[in-house]
């Protein structure tokens, strides 16, 4: 299938959720609707080129130049839209091994994320290894539970970022998964791993209370779903949480063809979305805001 008719089909397919229980007419047909986009990877895994044509049903996808040209026809068809990536940005191919994760942030930086998360795989090089890459990435990198106080990467990471897009507040936080016995421990050196919960419920209260954010995203590198009582996924996380409004997930390279619907703390819905790995897929989720700022959202995950 062409990609154009893809993205056609997909996006007919997919249908508007109304965030909070709200009514959907005000949407679809008031003009002073606003629409924000939000596109977004995970676990790219340093695959800079497209897969070749004999890697079965990976054949001829994927690329950092495919995934160029969409993101540049969807900014072109909404400029307000927002780039963000959930990490493991590093390894996997014999770029990282070579460069060492310059080219990545290098050619991230050209197609202008806003911003990106800390998966575990980024810390393959070491901690200072990552920090030795930093000079290359013209974005930040959003982590909320990891303290990097004793580390080389003090203060050289964020908790979060708030983002302005035709007057809608977007705050961004990030969320990554517990290193220990994950990671040796001689890569992360220092790194404390903090509540993933914890920190969560700090990001909205100060996204929502002080910021006086209109759309709420975690970047997370936790996972969509575990079988394991006690650990927490993407899905554990937006039941048990409130104000989030999308979840962006990466780590178990799980595919979503459309988000899925969970019920918060308060009953209204968050959005968990991931798409699979190695760059095959670009995200994309639109919200749209009334008059009012109450919101509702349709999302797709698009081949590259």
């Amino acid at each position: 299938m062409k990609r154009r008719d893809f993205i056609q089909q997909s996006t007919v397919a997919t249908s508007l959720v109304a965030l909070g229980g709200l009514s959907l007419s005000s949407f679809t047909t008031a003009p002073t609707t606003k629409k924000i986009t939000i596109l977004h990877t995970n676990d790219v895994h340093s695959h800079i080129d497209p897969f070749g044509p004999n890697e079965g049903d990976r054949a001829n996808k994927g690329g950092v130049a495919r995934r160029a040209s969409l993101i540049d026809k969807f900014r072109i068809e909404n400029p307000n839209t927002l780039l963000l990536d959930a990490g493991d940005i590093f390894q996997g191919t014999p770029y990282f091994n070579f460069y060492g994760g310059e080219l990545e942030f290098k050619l991230m930086s050209k197609l202008k994320y806003d911003a990106a998360t800390i998966g575990n795989h980024d810390f393959d090089n070491g901690v200072a290894g990552l920090y030795a890459q930093l000079p290359h990435a013209e974005f930040p990198f959003l982590i909320s539970n990891y303290d990097f106080s004793n580390t080389v990467m003090d203060t050289h990471t964020k908790p979060y970022k708030v983002f302005i897009k035709d007057g809608i507040k977007i705050g961004v936080f990030g969320l990554g998964i517990e290193l220990d016995g994950l990671v040796d421990p001689a890569m992360y050196k220092e790194t404390k791993y903090l509540d993933p919960v914890e920190s969560a419920q700090e990001m909205t209260r100060i996204l929502k209370e002080q910021e006086h954010c209109d759309l709420i995203i975690c970047l997370s590198h936790m996972g969509y779903q575990y079988n394991i009582e006690g650990k927490i996924s993407d899905l554990k996380l937006a039941a048990i949480t409130k104000d989030i409004d999308l979840i962006i997930g990466g780590h178990t390279h799980t595919f979503l063809a459309k988000p899925t619907l969970v019920k918060n703390l308060e009953d209204k819905t968050t959005l968990v979305n991931q798409v699979g790995c190695y760059g095959i897929n670009l995200g994309k989720i639109d919200f749209y805001f009334d008059s009012n700022k109450n919101k509702a959202a349709e999302g797709v995950s698009i081949v590259v």
